[in-house]
């Protein structure tokens, strides 16, 4: 398993950096996220070990089983853990008392149970807005208006930061597909930052093992990667 995950996340960053120079950009924008759902904790203790210090989970309840004995193991040590499944409501205050920061932001009801409940938190709770760029399945904010009310929404709680916006795009190997997802996302996020100049929106979470290259062209500065890096799920 060791040698598997250094390999793994060596190649990732050969065709991030790969990825940065065909778009002319710094492959220091790039965050790469070890996306660790389902994977046991050995699995994080290996990425951990190769350097990396962002992990992403899709249970509230499974983030924080792993992560409680990670964090007891590794006190003092800065890392994130990101929440970047759906968001039930019921299940909110569990992930607003854990997580760093929660990327599935996807309707303005969650925001508002989310609000009141990081008041008590050390340090505020950062959250990225889902902007929906996918299939109809897929959740998220439909387009820039509701977009950008769900904007105003979290800047009217001192305790959320809104660091940017995160997308699913389609599922589909067809190359404009992905790039129209990716840039219409990018192009969102720009409308963000002239409409809520203060707040710079730095975060754009795009690309998963299968796009992650298409989306660091398009703009991504952070990459939610699992298969890529710990191979299939272990269901």
């Amino acid at each position: 398993m060791a040698d598997d995950v250094r390999d793994a996340i060596s190649s990732l960053w050969d065709r991030i950096n790969a990825a940065c120079l065909r778009a002319g950009r710094d492959p220091k924008q790039i965050e790469l996220m070890a996306v660790s759902k389902f994977q046991p904790l050995s699995a994080v203790e290996e990425a951990w070990n190769q350097g990396l210090r962002l992990f992403g989970e899709s249970r509230v309840q499974e983030g924080i089983e792993k992560f409680a004995s990670f964090k007891e193991q590794n006190p003092h040590k800065e890392f994130q853990i990101h929440l970047i499944g759906s968001l039930q409501r019921n299940k909110a205050k569990k992930a607003a008392d854990f997580f760093d920061c929660i990327q599935s932001v996807d309707r303005e009801p969650l925001i508002e149970e989310l609000g009141p409940l990081t008041l008590g938190r050390e340090q505020p709770l950062m959250v990225l807005l889902e902007y929906h760029t996918g299939e109809a399945s897929k959740a998220g904010f439909l387009d820039l208006d509701s977009l950008c009310r769900a904007a105003d929404k979290v800047l009217s709680y001192p305790a959320l930061v809104p660091l940017g916006l995160m997308t699913m795009a389609p599922f589909t190997e067809d190359e404009k597909r992905l790039r129209a997802a990716f840039r219409s996302c990018r192009m969102a996020a720009e409308e963000l930052r002239k409409r809520f100049g203060k707040y710079a929106w730095p975060c754009l979470s795009m690309g998963m093992s299968g796009d992650f290259e298409i989306a660091i062209e398009e703009g991504s500065t952070l990459i939610r990667i699992g298969t890529a890096i710990f191979g299939e799920q272990h269901l």
